[in-house]
């Protein structure tokens, strides 16, 4: 009987405990697939970011846990975007706009016709996309970046600095860094 208290008071705390993290974390990102995001623009509009990834990046990793995974850039992916997560190296196709993207097969690994298309064929991971609120590129970044650096690049994207005129540079000296 004391094993079952005790075990019962263990799966317990473990469970508070896991609930309190998240709390503290924040919420995450809600990531889509593309065609979900698609989906979703034609009722509401918003921009669209694209994690574009592959399953043997290193650096992709980092980004989704130092990254992706602070509760600001989270907020503000959720707020201005519809987030995806889209992996180079899918199977499956993709039709959008009247065009199916496939996968192209070469040696033991391949490409997405997609992947290719959104990062201007210049397959470098991992590289974040963004799109506006009619699907045209505002922007392709490839690289690592840390929450802190990923941020301001967000806001300004995602809070529409670019299409007022405001200047990167002019922007930053205005930027207020939650961190």
């Amino acid at each position: 009987m004391k094993r079952l208290i005790v075990f019962t008071i263990g799966i317990f705390s473990f469970g508070l405990l896991t609930s309190l993290r998240s709390a503290q974390t924040g919420p995450a990102v809600q990531w889509l697939t593309f065609e979900q995001a698609v989906e979703k623009s034609k009722t509401e509009k918003r921009k669209i970011f694209i994690d574009v990834y592959t399953d043997w990046c290193g650096w992709c990793k980092v980004m989704d846990q130092n990254t992706f995974s602070d509760p600001k850039v989270a907020h503000l992916l959720n707020t201005y975007f519809y987030p995806v997560k889209f992996n180079a190296e899918q199977r499956e196709d993709v039709v959008f706009n009247g065009t199916t993207f496939k996968f192209i097969p070469y040696g033991n690994k391949g490409t997405h016709q997609l992947a290719a298309a959104l990062l201007n064929n210049q397959l470098s991971y991992p590289t974040v996309v963004f799109l506006d609120e009619e699907f045209r590129m505002i922007q392709p970044l490839p690289g690592y970046r840390d929450a802190k650096s990923f941020h301001p690049i967000a806001q300004y994207i995602g809070e529409g600095h670019y299409k007022k005129g405001v200047k990167w540079d002019d922007w930053l000296k205005t930027y207020r860094s939650p961190y």
